[in-house]
């Protein structure tokens, strides 16, 4: 019987020591794994690199959340593993079971900081430097307070890059502009600075300016850490790869207009005051279709010579590229209360469209690529003859005209000589759109039995 008890207290025993083993186990995954943000180290109990990144980022984030930085996440690879098309196939691979999103193997890993909404503190800056990061700040002159007038050479913050245990974190700030958009500057490093402080060919931001759209953010929890995502991931990322912006010429219009100086009548003041409200309208009708447009022609060489719209040329113009054409373009127009003057041409060539509002004239040219050169059409409406305007391929870039963000042709120089050749710094107030273009040349007729359908002027 002595002997029974004895297996008996033994059996018990062992089941109470796996009892609490289990229950030892369920605490540290439960409880202590997520506060401590470490995963279970892998059998030869090595630190991984993802296991150093992951606790950079969160003594980075705990240190911006202490100091209240509207920052959020804009790394593009993070993004796009986030982005909810490519999570389905991101669950399907293998990967760290701890960072999964935010450790992306590349030494960089880029937050955006909504400038308006922070106070320069330098006393963040200080306690991050006090927790063992390296500290790299770049400044450069507010765009927002140049002007024909003067430049203000004020410099403002708009990148800052923390280095630790070779890892860089890099915070892009993001301005508002009076056009209602989000602008940062590029990274230009000034000659006293470290050129290896971080692999700046890396960086997802600053290769050059950019314009993004206002964002709405969500706080949500990435690998562990409380982070703010753009809400529309996806239309973001698009952005940014087409977020180039272009400065106008400030130093250059000033020397143009002291050469020139601008019309200062009341007739071209009231010219431009139609002017800046018709773009903005052919800009948020297009928006709305989801339309690409360019300033073009004159507009263009107003934006590029003159930081302004030209007076006498009592137009405004701009570029679609045919391939985004909708047939519902000029319904929208007429929604937004614009008349439409003319429709000349096809889609299939030399389509141009006329819009008239307040007696100001919006002329969209369509553009076709062909053979390796771009061009657009136009009609003569009283003999149906064609013409075409034949310009070298080029890309487009944001731009701001008449606190309206706009594109422009990337290569505008090349863009504008095309149209008006090497004088096109001088004035001409006497233009013939179809002998004056350097760019010009004859495209046949339309024939005479479709004229009722190609050629429309109401």
């Amino acid at each position: 019987m002595p002997r029974v008890n004895r297996t008996f207290i033994l059996l018990l025993l062992l089941v109470g020591s796996c009892a609490f083993l289990l229950f030892q186990l369920h605490y540290y995954r439960k409880y202590v794994s997520k506060q401590t943000g470490f995963h279970i180290l892998n059998p030869a109990s090595h630190v991984t690199s993802s296991d150093v990144q992951w606790q950079l980022l969160k003594k980075f984030l705990s240190l911006a959340q202490h100091f209240r930085l509207p920052l959020f996440l804009a790394d593009i690879r993070a993004l796009t593993l986030l982005s909810q098309d490519a999570l389905q196939q991101h669950n399907q691979m293998p990967h760290d079971p701890q960072c999964i999103f935010l450790c992306t193997g590349q030494p960089v890993t880029s937050f955006a900081l909504y400038a308006n909404l922070w106070k320069y503190d330098p006393g963040f800056l200080l306690a991050a430097q006090q927790r063992g990061f390296e500290l790299l700040e770049l400044q450069g002159e507010d765009p927002r307070l140049a002007s024909l007038d003067t430049l203000s050479g004020r410099e403002i913050p708009l990148h800052f890059l923390f280095r630790l245990h070779g890892y860089t974190i890099h915070v892009v700030l993001l301005y508002e502009r009076s056009g209602n958009y989000l602008w940062h500057g590029a990274v230009r490093l000034k000659a006293n600075m470290d050129q290896k402080f971080a692999p700046f060919q890396l960086l997802d931001y600053g290769h050059h300016a950019g314009a993004y759209d206002r964002l709405e953010l969500i706080l949500t929890v990435v690998d562990g850490l409380d982070v703010q995502l753009p809400q529309n991931i996806s239309s973001f990322l698009m952005q940014q790869q087409h977020a180039r912006f272009l400065e106008c010429r400030h130093q250059d219009a000033r020397h143009f207009l002291q050469l020139y100086p601008d019309d200062s009548s009341a007739a071209a003041h009231d010219f431009r005051r139609k002017a800046k409200l018709l773009l903005s309208v052919a800009a948020q009708t297009l928006a709305a279709l989801h339309v690409p447009f360019w300033i073009s022609s004159g507009t263009c060489l107003g934006w590029f010579r003159q930081c302004n719209i030209i007076s006498y040329s009592q137009d405004v113009d701009i570029g679609i590229f045919i391939s985004d054409f909708r047939p519902d373009i000029v319904a929208a127009f007429r929604d937004a209360g614009l008349s439409l003057k003319h429709k000349f041409g096809k889609v299939e060539d030399s389509l141009e469209l006329s819009f008239l509002s307040d007696d100001v004239k919006l002329d969209i040219f369509f553009f076709y690529k062909h053979e390796g050169v771009m061009w657009n059409g136009g009609t003569q409406a009283k003999s149906g003859r064609k013409f075409k305007y034949v310009f070298a391929p080029f890309t487009l870039c944001w731009a701001e005209l008449l606190e309206v963000k706009v594109r422009v042709p990337c290569e505008t120089l090349d863009y504008v000589m095309a149209n008006y050749g090497v004088f096109w710094n001088v004035p001409v107030r006497s233009w013939d759109w179809k002998t004056s273009p350097r760019n010009v040349i004859e495209n046949g007729m339309w024939p005479s039995k479709e004229w009722a359908e190609l050629i429309q002027v109401y």
